[in-house]
């Protein structure tokens, strides 16, 4: 089994990061931190005056693991321990999901509950239900 180092103040850091990320976004637009809704309308059939920013939001997403390199010289270790076959499957599962549940973890979990939604509350459980089990299944069976 992978042990992850215990975190809190960086974890906390990161969170309180991704937060107010979110409340910009939706002072500055009135738009949702929802990663696949954003990430989805970069494509066809979507075209509005919104594309640029949603641009710029995903590029953001990519560009900071090279910030983070180019400000410490390192990437934080992380350790992937699943084939190839594995990470293809979880992520169509993962797509599905979000399409399915009309919404990820960022505009349900981080938005939604925020909003004392109870759509994204639902979601929410349902995303945390299918992680425990799945580490569960793949840590007792596999």
């Amino acid at each position: 089994m992978i042990a992850t180092p215990f975190t809190p103040t960086t974890s906390l850091l990161g969170g309180a990061l991704i937060g107010l990320s979110a409340v910009l976004l939706m002072w500055a637009t009135g738009r949702i931190a929802g990663v696949s809704g954003i990430a989805a309308r970069l494509f066809p059939p979507y075209e509005d005056r919104q594309f640029a920013g949603r641009l710029a939001f995903v590029a953001g997403l990519i560009a900071a693991p090279l910030l983070v390199r180019l400000v410490t010289g390192s990437l934080p270790a992380q350790t992937i321990a699943a084939a190839t076959p594995v990470l293809i499957v979880a992520g169509l599962l993962t797509g599905f999901g979000a399409v399915w549940g009309s919404g990820c973890t960022s505009g349900h979990g981080v938005c939604g509950l925020s909003r004392l939604s109870v759509r994204s509350l639902v979601a929410t459980i349902t995303f945390m239900a299918a992680g425990v089990v799945t580490v569960f299944v793949m840590r007792h069976w596999s």
